[in-house]
């Protein structure tokens, strides 16, 4: 991988992971305290806590679903730097460029992440 292309790459990456950290800010900053989000409700108490239960999870799946994009771009950067980026974390082969094109932070082929997928469909639920 020639070093232009290796630093274009890495730029991307930093952007997209200086976009997610801000992206997680924002969220952390919007959340509200419990007093402030209660005063003056005209719904009953029980309908309040339920809304902020389900506006909770929500939010929490947001920040693990950017925390999970985070992970993605921290590995791929790893991978620049031990030289092993652009090859599939499960067999090995090159990933397709326009892949890494569209998703620089991929890091698995599209056979593995097929298999992957399917994998996890085929998985029965937790719990």
């Amino acid at each position: 991988m020639a070093t232009t292309n290796s630093n274009l790459i890495r730029s991307r990456l930093q952007d997209e992971k200086k976009r997610l950290t801000e992206e997680l800010a924002q969220l952390t900053a919007s959340v509200k305290p419990v007093e402030e989000r209660r005063e003056g409700s005209p719904f009953g108490k029980r309908e309040e806590e339920a809304t902020e239960s389900l506006e909770l999870e929500k939010r929490l799946a947001l920040e693990n679903r950017l925390q999970g994009l985070m992970d993605e771009v921290d590995r791929a950067l790893k991978k620049l730097d031990e030289g092993t980026y652009g090859k599939c974390d499960v067999c090995g082969k090159p990933i397709d460029p326009a892949r890494l094109e569209a998703l620089p932070q991929a890091n698995l082929c599209l056979t593995c992440r097929a298999q992957q997928t399917k994998y996890a469909k085929s998985k029965p639920p937790a719990g």
